[in-house]
């Protein structure tokens, strides 16, 4: 089922295979970034054959497996069925909703982990790795936003070993990747293991991606949120996000939050160093000073799109972040130079 050890720059007698899982609710952008980075430096040009890479989709049968997003993908071949594998990539994506991986996966990547065939966890296939006891003594790389679910399920873990604040970490014949855009930059980590960064850097091209980051660059999560903050604080950031333009009460973040307003505003003020009001503001004003940068919208459109009443509230809050009115801070910074929402 699986190989023997390859070396660095893969041998132009066979290609450098793939065998991909798909968990169900795997997540789409993911799996497809991944695999069109393959795609793309495996041949020429963008005819897609598989000359310097191969991958195919393995599953315990040939039933379709959906995505989060609904679409469904099937399987290739079957686990017993699989030939040999340079690589075995397990891809997750939902944890709360839908069946967790089956047992006949789990048995899978643990046959897997006894053979040379390097194993890879994208997004959530961490946590199938971590149930098929192949991680330990590995270091891992979480998404921020799952860090206390992984905890959680796996209380036992080395919370040394947890790295949540980097896209991708590669450590032996383990590699695992926070998911996402991250997708594609580890495939091209993957790759470049193997063959020459000009076949790397051409697939990247066509994919309109200027260059791949690297495995210690920072995951984007919200500004001042720690990877390991408390999940009540981070479904209330969520929250705040989703309700921008109708700002949630404290008493109804609290009430979906299940807490008193009291503890959710003593927690945030420790985890954040901000009140809940304090930080639903902070959002609400880099959400207008993307738009009045990326968009020919009015203020006062913007203003209650952000949640403010009007443009002259917009324009006292935004004066006391930037120390400019919202018109002079559009003319000043011109689209090509729009970076307030995420650097805000």
């Amino acid at each position: 089922m699986f190989n023997d050890p390859i070396s660095p720059k893969a041998s132009a007698t066979r290609p450098l295979r793939f065998g991909i899982v798909l968990l169900p609710n795997f997540t789409l952008t993911a799996f497809s970034g991944f695999v069109d980075v393959l795609r793309l430096a495996s041949d020429e040009s963008d005819m897609s054959r598989h000359v310097r890479c191969s991958w195919t989709i393995v599953g315990e049968s040939l039933v379709p497996v959906r995505a989060s997003c609904g679409i469904q993908v099937t399987p290739w071949t079957t686990f017993d069925e699989a030939g040999s594998f340079d690589y075995v990539v397990v891809v997750g994506g939902l944890l709360h909703s839908g069946p967790p991986a089956s047992k006949a996966t789990i048995q899978f990547i643990h046959d897997a982990a006894a053979t040379s065939a390097t194993l890879v966890g994208i997004c959530t296939g961490v946590f199938a790795l971590m149930r098929a006891e192949v991680m330990d003594g590995y270091r891992m790389c979480v998404s921020w936003f799952h860090y206390w679910d992984f905890v959680e399920r796996f209380p036992g873990v080395d919370e040394r070993n947890l790295v949540a604040d980097r896209l991708f970490v590669i450590d032996r014949r383990r590699i695992t990747c926070s998911g996402g855009r991250a997708s594609i930059d580890v495939a091209a980590a993957i790759l470049l293991r193997h063959f020459e960064a000009t076949i790397v850097q051409k697939a990247l091209r066509i994919m309109l991606v200027d260059d791949a980051q690297k495995g210690n660059a920072p995951q984007p999560y919200p500004p001042g949120l720690e990877p390991a903050t408390h999940p009540k604080v981070r479904r209330a950031i969520l929250l705040m996000e989703q309700h921008i333009g109708q700002p949630l009460c404290m008493a109804e973040l609290a009430r979906r939050l299940e807490m008193s307003v009291r503890q959710i505003e003593r927690l945030f003020t420790v985890q954040t160093g901000k009140s809940p009001q304090a930080y639903a503001r902070q959002i609400r004003i880099r959400m207008a000073s993307w738009l009045l940068t990326s968009s020919d919208r009015t203020v006062a459109d913007i203003a209650s799109s952000c949640g403010f009443s009007d443009a002259s509230h917009l324009g006292r809050e935004f004066r006391k972040e930037f120390g400019e009115s919202p018109n002079a801070y559009r003319v000043a910074r011109p689209p090509s130079q729009t970076h307030a929402f995420a650097d805000a």
